[in-house]
């Protein structure tokens, strides 16, 4: 079983460009591909880099959200300004949420990684929470020689 642990935290809001993603959501190889495109995109254009600049901390978020039916992915940092290219703040609820840590030497292998694991293991074998709904993210917290070093937030209830 993956390390994970049972964290209250309080409300926090998240800046966000996004993307609708296209596949559907049972094809996880579809939507790492387009997520992978989009972070690659907002990086060459120097959209990150802008999100980046206005950001109240180092922590740089990807979130995923159901908005109107549709998958919408973003990169997204707290802050209190805003940019033309952002899409929306993403409000988190205060509650408790499941952290599950992870490290990896891209931004890209440790979301994916991060939500494999928490998706994959960690919410199928927890008995005493759920997750239903709602904004979830990964978040690079720190940078460590080569590796980057994060972690998944899910907000959930107690079952």
């Amino acid at each position: 079983m993956t390390r994970y642990t049972i964290q209250e935290k309080d409300s926090f809001t998240v800046l966000g460009i996004g993307t609708e993603l296209k596949s559907d959501y049972t094809d996880s190889d579809g939507i790492n591909r387009e997520k992978l495109e989009f972070w690659q995109t907002i990086s060459q254009d120097g959209t990150l880099d802008k999100l980046k600049a206005i950001a109240a901390n180092d922590y740089i978020f990807s979130v995923n959200e159901a908005v109107n039916d549709k998958m919408i992915h973003y990169a997204g940092v707290m802050t209190k300004s805003s940019i033309p290219e952002a899409s929306r703040n993403i409000q988190f609820p205060k509650g408790e949420y499941v952290v599950v840590k992870g490290e990896a030497s891209t931004a890209e292998d440790l979301f994916k990684e991060l939500t494999d694991l928490t998706f994959g293991e960690v919410l199928v074998e927890e008995k005493y929470y759920a997750y239903v709904g709602g904004p979830n993210t990964a978040v690079i917290t720190e940078k460590k020689d080569r590796l980057l070093i994060g972690e998944m937030w899910i907000p959930v209830v107690k079952i």
